[in-house]
């Protein structure tokens, strides 16, 4: 609680031991006016400390997600697809988005997670916050938009698993502001750990990123696509952890190179770490130099890749979380890939910390 003043850490104190304690009592007890206890405590809140009355004191060791929350659906064509006409077809539902899977993952491993994200006023978007809450994912940070259905994926495949076509409405993203942040500001300051995927808008990302630098939680980001990944600003010295692919490396620095290189670019830009991703050869991730060290992925029984990525980033933040070193926390988020690409949903449903555990 180094971010406190001696006044807050004495009201902190006594609201820990009296989470019903009246304003005006505390007060009488510190000897101070009603209205200073009343800023003292709107300063308790905007750092983080408490997420308000009857003074609900904010749980350490906690992960707030922001971004993305997507209805995904995807329709196997049991036949080659014929334009113009009825094709037969498999489907497949499930809830997706990057954001919304990191947090999911995280709740199945018993981490104290909140999702900050946006739905549509839809059967959809009800289903989806009822099965994160189920989970425990604590889900008051997810605005309902009237004007906006819930951010929809659907895939059609041939009958290979070739991706005939990919449509996809991401629209309620753009209600992500500045002034969503701003509005949610208080739950991301209680976290360690904020991850946030560039589902949000460019601005929002901007200010997000700038604001990371100065506050009391590590910001991680992922960059979800070649697209996608513009959205970063110029300046990452925001961020804590950077995850990206080569080609999304390759994308935002304007140009191809070694992973080597891309990787040395992106450092360059001021995150504290990047985690860059090789598909199947593995990663590589900042060693506590900076500079690139090789991970290898581990042997797997490949049945879908969908959601890899999120495991990888779910994992990490988990050992990251224990107090590891990046460079040992990505090993975590590599066994949690690996289990997520032998089962096919993009969340293993039967994860548990246990199955986590090293299998030596």
């Amino acid at each position: 609680m180094e971010d406190l003043t001696p006044q807050e850490r004495a009201i902190l104190e006594r609201i820990v031991a009296d989470p019903f304690i009246e304003q005006q009592d505390l007060a009488a007890a510190l000897g101070l006016s009603r209205s200073t206890i009343a800023n003292y405590i709107t300063q308790l809140v905007q750092k983080g400390h408490l997420l308000g009355r009857a003074y609900v004191v904010a749980e350490r060791k906690r992960i707030v997600c922001f971004g993305g929350a997507v209805m995904d659906r995807k329709y196997h064509a049991i036949e080659p697809l014929i334009a113009g006409t009825s094709n037969p077809a498999t489907s497949v539902r499930a809830y997706g988005g990057v954001a919304r899977n990191v947090a999911e993952n995280l709740a199945r491993l018993d981490v104290p997670t909140t999702l900050v994200s946006a739905v549509g006023d839809d059967e959809s978007g009800r289903g989806l916050m009822r099965a994160l809450q189920l989970l425990g994912v604590d889900v008051s940070g997810i605005s309902i938009s009237a004007a906006h259905g819930t951010a929809e994926y659907a895939a059609v495949l041939q009958p290979d698993n070739a991706l005939a076509f990919g449509i996809a409405d991401m629209a309620v993203f753009e209600t992500l502001t500045v002034d969503k942040l701003n509005a949610d500001w208080p739950l991301l300051m209680s976290a360690d750990w904020v991850f946030a995927d560039c589902n949000l808008p460019a601005e929002t990302m901007r200010e997000l990123v700038a604001r990371g630098a100065g506050s009391r939680f590590k910001l991680a980001v992922d960059a979800v696509s070649v697209h996608k990944v513009m959205r970063l600003p110029a300046d990452l010295g925001g961020i804590s952890a950077l995850f990206v692919n080569v080609d999304e490396a390759a994308g935002y620095l304007g140009g191809p190179g070694s992973p080597e290189s891309l990787f040395d670019g992106l450092m360059a830009r001021g995150p504290g770490a990047v985690v860059m991703t090789l598909g199947e050869e593995g990663l590589l991730v900042s060693d506590d130099r900076g500079k690139p060290r090789h991970r290898p992925a581990p042997p797997a029984w490949v049945v879908d890749v969908t959601g890899a990525g999120d495991s990888l980033v779910a994992g990490t933040l988990c050992g990251l979380l224990q107090g590891q070193e990046i460079a040992e926390a990505v090993i975590l988020g590599l066994r949690l890939a690996k289990l997520t690409v032998e089962t096919d949903g993009s969340v293993r449903q039967d994860l548990t910390p246990g199955l986590l555990k090293d299998p030596s």
